[in-house]
């Protein structure tokens, strides 16, 4: 949990009163997570938008701190029952700091998490408590089974979608999932029939649009789903694309493998861990 595996020295876990209510060391006050908790609330409440450049870095390091407190504390059972922010006000929470860490990812290219000279987003330990479509589908049944009347629900299921990273970009999909739901729906089959459609659907468009051959590029996104990643070079991708004309230059045609890749990457991120490798 703490280092190098390999390292020789051994760390030594404080008390659970210290992490939780705070503590000194070499005669400064580390503040503890009920104060981090207090900072938070009084600060930044939930559904209020966070104005000014300062203020998100503020809040982004704040609650980095308290992710890190509370990935300590989950490992003391008497933590149980004293999280203090209820699972909703976290969703909303992992929200806004996972909006901000987009907004900060635009402003500077590069997929590292330290987007900022003075930032540092803690998304590792956002995935720790990731939220997957299996919990989704759990909250689509229990909807389905209030006749589709419980909006309290949908609420939930949003806040669910917005709060984690893996989610997000299933959120369109999952929303017109919903909108088709009938009493006579079977959540689960149905679910898998509709992902697969829209697989089919939306990897045609992108083959429509940038003119790819078809039969390879389904060859190409087989070869993915089953390797767990999108190929960027090789002749692989190669087969893909459009045959050259003489008049294309190396810029468009660099640009045309660009977009081709940014595109089947974000189709792959979508649909590769929610179906099946097939493409019937």
């Amino acid at each position: 949990m703490f280092g190098d595996k390999e390292a020789g020295g051994i760390v030594l876990l404080k008390t659970f009163d210290e992490y939780y209510n705070g503590y000194k060391e070499n005669n400064k006050l580390n503040p503890g997570y009920v104060s981090l908790i207090d900072e938070l609330t009084g600060k930044y409440p939930v559904g209020e938008q966070i104005i000014g450049e300062q203020n998100q870095k503020s809040f982004i390091r704040l609650y980095s701190s308290i992710l890190k407190a509370r990935n300590i504390l989950t490992s003391f059972d008497e933590f149980s029952g004293k999280e203090i922010l209820t699972d909703r006000d976290v969703q909303d929470y992992h929200s806004m700091y996972i909006n901000l860490y987009h907004e900060f990812r635009n402003k500077k290219t590069g997929d590292a998490e330290n987007v900022n000279d003075d930032i540092v987003f803690e998304m590792e330990l956002i995935k720790q408590v990731e939220i997957n479509i299996d919990y989704i589908l759990e909250l689509i049944v229990k909807y389905h089974e209030s006749h589709l009347k419980d909006k309290e629900i949908i609420i939930s299921i949003n806040k669910a979608i917005d709060s984690s990273i893996e989610l997000r970009n299933k959120k369109e999909l999952i929303e017109k999932f919903i909108s088709t739901l009938t009493l006579g729906t079977n959540v689960s089959d149905d679910w898998q029939n509709y992902v697969e459609k829209k697989k089919i659907e939306e990897l045609d468009q992108i083959i429509n649009e940038e003119k790819l051959d078809k039969e390879e590029t389904y060859k190409y996104i087989k070869n993915a789903f089953s390797d767990g990643y999108v190929q960027t070079t090789g002749t692989s991708l190669a087969k893909i694309l459009p045959p050259v004309s003489r008049f294309t230059q190396t810029g468009e045609r660099t640009q045309k493998i660009d977009t081709v890749i940014e595109k089947i990457k974000a189709f792959f991120n979508k649909f590769w861990d929610i179906s099946g490798g097939t493409l019937d």
